[in-house]
């Protein structure tokens, strides 16, 4: 009944009510509005004024010419809309040219706003000046003189190496980061003909201190002049990278740069942090310099200054007369990669197959890759006798030829083409493998790599992967939740 009620006293725009104005008939009804006094008069005022049940009003003063003792009121709403087509489809006809460059930035404060301990991976400190002078503010050694002779002494003291940019305008990607960068880019040729460049940027992680920042650049810089390889190598990217503390991954903003089927990774400094073979080696302690010697040859064979196939087989001739077991021994102790259990499970739930390809040992890389929940594991096999190691290897070699050919089998395989394969790794050996990939991605690699790779990655966290593929911070989350 109390509803019928309030129905009922309802108003109700009746015949004798309407009039032949359109306006006056829907605005009377209209509560009025408060307004500021001696205030510009809108068209509501002048319908509310005009109906008949008021009082007629004193006419209104003309006041339609701002003056100092009748400002003009202007009303900011505080938002913006631009209409443009920098993220649209290419104009029919043409087809889609923008270039995607990530920036990760290197040696971030572990205090600082925004560090992130999870899908950014674990905070990194600040990388150290050169001479182990990691703050300008300190005083020079004594050392740093280059004479105890006054009169052989400089007529200016020495100076220290200057301070990263990083350091003085932000321990993070910062605006005039970006900005630099996208200076820098300005400087190279674009096609002719091609339109007016312009940029957009994500924050991937966070906003006030990014670590992680994704800019798309359109126009692509002229690949008649400089190739995306050759632009990956530049010496001006290089020095960008040195003086920011950052790694830039360029890539062509195409399907597969975010739809990846296949990842293949290397094992040893990739998916763990150490070389097995030296691992072995240590157990050993006849001779005492055998771990030595071991590390010695690791070393010149991951820069590529000795071949691997030979170095190995010489490195497993070191090793004879160690007993089987010692695979076994040695699983608790590998140190598996910050992120990369993470990762892994992040791949299988977007579907994408994985793979390990190592030049170490099959027991070892086969039981990580099961603990992990790999696909696929490809690696040396020992010979063993009488339950001990006898020096030799069987079969072919996992070196560099090797590992690109397991990667164009494995893709064979799982029906995936080359270009939506990725390849991780750290040593030369690596190299052919992540060349045949649609992209190669040196982890924390030696510098001859890092400058063949399509991308680099010096961070703390295998998750920073995924940002490769346009993932946000949150998005890497929902994934590894």
């Amino acid at each position: 009944m109390a509803d019928a009620a309030k129905q009922s006293s309802r108003p109700q725009l009746t015949s004798s009510m309407r009039s032949s104005s359109y306006l006056s008939d829907h605005q009377q009804y209209r509560p009025p509005q408060h307004r500021i006094p001696e205030a510009h008069h809108g068209i509501d005022t002048v319908v509310e004024d005009s109906s008949p049940s008021k009082s007629p009003k004193a006419a209104l003063p003309f006041n339609g010419v701002p003056s100092p003792e009748h400002p003009p009121i202007i009303v900011d709403s505080g938002v913006t809309h631009s209409y443009s087509h920098q993220d649209c489809a290419p104009p029919a006809g043409q087809k889609t040219d923008r270039l995607i460059a990530t920036l990760f930035y290197k040696g971030s404060d572990r205090n600082a706003p925004g560090a992130r301990s999870t899908s950014g991976g674990l905070s990194r400190s600040r990388s150290p000046a050169k001479n182990g002078l990691g703050d300008s503010t300190e005083s020079l050694p004594p050392n740093m003189a280059p004479t105890t002779s006054m009169d052989d002494f400089p007529l200016e003291p020495p100076t220290q190496e200057s301070e990263q940019l990083d350091h003085l305008y932000g321990s993070y990607v910062s605006p005039l980061c970006v900005t630099s960068f996208l200076h820098l880019m300005s400087t190279f040729p674009l096609p002719d003909g091609a339109e007016e460049p312009h940029s957009s940027h994500r924050c991937l992680d966070n906003q006030e201190a990014p670590r992680v920042v994704e800019l798309t650049l359109t126009p692509a810089p002229a690949p008649s002049y400089l190739s995306l390889d050759d632009l990956r190598k530049h010496e001006l990217i290089y020095r960008f990278e040195q003086e920011w503390n950052v790694d830039v991954a360029l890539q062509r903003d195409v399907l597969w740069r975010k739809h990846p089927r296949l990842v293949v990774f290397d094992m040893d400094s990739t998916l763990i942090t150490q070389e097995v073979i030296d691992l072995l080696a240590e157990t050993v302690k006849d001779p005492p310099d055998l771990a030595e010697r071991v590390a010695n040859i690791t070393h010149r064979a991951m820069m590529g200054e000795l071949n691997f196939e030979s170095s190995f087989r010489e490195r497993v001739a070191l090793l004879k007369g160690l007993p089987a077991t010692l695979f076994e021994d040695l699983r608790p102790v590998l140190d598996v990669t910050n992120g990369v259990p993470e990762l892994i499970k992040a791949l299988k739930r977007l579907g994408v197959k994985t793979a390990v390809l190592s030049g170490g040992f099959l027991p070892l890389t086969g039981w990580l890759a099961k603990e992990l929940g790999i696909d696929h594991a490809h690696a040396n096999e020992v010979v063993i006798e009488n339950g001990k190691l006898t020096g030799e290897v069987k079969g072919v070699i996992v070196g560099k030829e090797r590992k690109r050919d397991l990667l164009v089998e494995i893709a064979q395989k799982e029906g995936v083409d080359l270009s939506q394969v990725i390849a991780v790794g750290d040593g030369a050996n690596d190299l052919l493998m992540m060349d045949k990939a649609g992209l190669g991605v040196a982890w924390n690699a030696k510098p001859t790599v890092q400058m063949e790779a399509g991308a680099r990655l010096n961070g703390q966290s295998m998750l920073d992967l995924l940002y490769l593929f346009g993932f946000t911070g949150e998005e890497i989350d929902m994934l590894i939740s």
